[in-house]
């Protein structure tokens, strides 16, 4: 019954196209914004819905992905399999060095507060000179990697100085908790939870080390043929940023809900969130450069990049 209505409907449609004037038989395909996230403000704007109110009157629909850290979404939109997505420092310029067509879209304020590396209650490890010759877990290719670089170098040490254990965050926290490393190096929500659920101790953030900025981020083909459906998801982003700080006590009730995440987890990942999207300038991707020559001269990427090659056109 099915095969019949369908091969009856094309038939249908092809006489259909035969009877319209040949001006319009090549309309415009619908639009669709693909968006590849993590847990965090996008997560916001995917429950609310209200990205997709704004887009429908341009016929533009929205699909969405979750991914667990930004190398695994940046490797999706080189494959292009989404269009826009959020991401940490690092992963943008590991994709650019191996050659993904990425944009810089939009950026957030430093969250200097919301990366950090922690050690188990019980440890002996008490200031950052301790961690020579230990195990520290941290997801490969994520702004954590720079952090934990630039953290190891204010403190006298060398990057080869600890055992570099690679796990994403889940098998990271399994580690952790098993006492199989000594250190991870993790960001908001998942260090809100080491600290609240398994009392891990904060040995140092990011302040005074390394910005850690978030980035929204495109494809080079997708931002240059869609630039409304861009600006107006960085609109709502916006929006959201600004709800979270006008009214932090019903955001983090609505960031647990969203993020199946206690209560306390959230309001401790949200108090040290500071507010803001801004514009991308040459200024910001300055930041990202440094990121970029430091992970050259460490050999974690295997060749120079320029980040201004991932700049919008009329970045100032």
């Amino acid at each position: 019954m099915h095969t019949s209505k369908l091969i009856s409907r094309r038939h249908v449609l092809a006489a259909s196209a035969l009877a319209v004037p040949a001006f319009n038989t090549f309309a415009q395909a619908p639009r669709v914004l693909r968006i590849g996230n993590q847990k965090g403000v996008l997560s916001f704007l995917k429950a609310r819905g209200t990205l997709e109110k704004r887009l429908a009157p341009l016929g533009v629909s929205v699909s969405w992905t979750e991914f667990i850290a930004g190398p695994v979404q940046l490797e999706a939109l080189n494959v292009g399999a989404i269009d826009f997505g959020d991401v940490g420092e690092a992963p943008p310029i590991f994709a650019q060095a191996a050659g993904a067509p990425l944009v810089y879209v939009a950026a957030t304020a430093p969250l200097v507060a919301s990366e950090a590396i922690i050690v188990p209650k019980g440890s002996a490890i008490q200031k950052l000179a301790d961690l020579k010759g230990k195990k520290v877990a941290y997801n490969k290719g994520s702004n954590v990697q720079f952090f934990l670089a630039k953290l190891l170098e204010k403190n006298g040490l060398a990057y080869s100085d600890v055992q570099h254990i690679h796990l994403a965050p889940a098998d990271a926290r399994a580690a952790f908790t098993q006492g199989s490393v000594d250190a991870w190096v993790i960001w908001d929500p998942f260090l809100a939870a080491a600290q609240k659920t398994l009392d891990a101790r904060l040995l140092a953030d990011a302040t005074g080390v390394v910005n850690n900025r978030g980035y929204y981020f495109s494809s080079r083909s997708f931002a240059d043929k869609n630039a409304d459906i861009l600006r107006i998801a960085v609109e709502e982003i916006t929006a959201i940023d600004k709800w979270f700080g006008a009214d932090r006590a019903a955001a983090a009730a609505e960031y647990a809900a969203i993020l199946g995440l206690d209560r306390s987890v959230a309001e401790l990942s949200l108090q040290r969130r500071p507010i803001g999207t801004v514009v991308v300038t040459k200024a910001i991707l300055a930041e990202q450069q440094l990121i970029a020559d430091t992970f050259f001269e460490l050999k974690l990427l295997p060749r120079k990049i320029s980040i201004l090659e991932a700049a919008q056109a009329g970045v100032a």
